[in-house]
């Protein structure tokens, strides 16, 4: 039986560090490190400040839509808010009105919050995106969609 010549990365690149893949997670990693310092200042990590985020813009999320948003499990979605809740930043009904899910608001506590947290978040944003020429942003988040979409089907 024959051993089949390694397979070749679909572009050149002298060891992994040049590939997308790891290029992409160095910048996830490098966004998460710089997320995960100022958001313990204020008391929060990247899925409570992600819930907050979504729950200003979509008030009534369920758990399950939530989770799916943040990147979490609906077990680690639950644990989330229920952290949010215990801390008085959002509020749920005990029960359901019908089928399993409990609508999420944010509290005052809430808002406050997260608009305290929300310059130190998007200044981080900034200079991600200061590092890219202005022209490249667009094209940058399009083909970042793409590479998604590519794998998510």
């Amino acid at each position: 039986m024959m051993e089949s010549p390694p397979s070749q990365p679909p572009r050149p690149a002298r060891d992994v560090t040049q590939h997308v893949g790891y290029l992409l997670k160095r910048a996830q990693a490098a966004l998460r490190s710089a997320m995960d310092k100022v958001l313990r200042e204020h008391g929060l990590t990247v899925p409570q400040y992600a819930t907050l985020e979504l729950l200003a813009l979509h008030p009534g999320m369920s758990n399950a839509d939530l989770a799916r948003a943040t990147f979490v499990t609906r077990q680690s979605g639950n644990v989330v808010l229920r952290g949010l809740q215990e801390a008085g930043l959002i509020t749920r009904p005990s029960t359901a009105d019908h089928g399993r899910a409990r609508p999420a608001h944010l509290t005052e506590e809430g808002h406050t919050r997260l608009a305290a947290v929300q310059a130190a978040v998007y200044a981080i944003e900034e200079r991600m995106v200061g590092a890219i020429p202005p022209q490249r942003i667009a094209a940058l988040l399009t083909d970042l969609d793409r590479i998604a979409g590519a794998l998510e089907k």
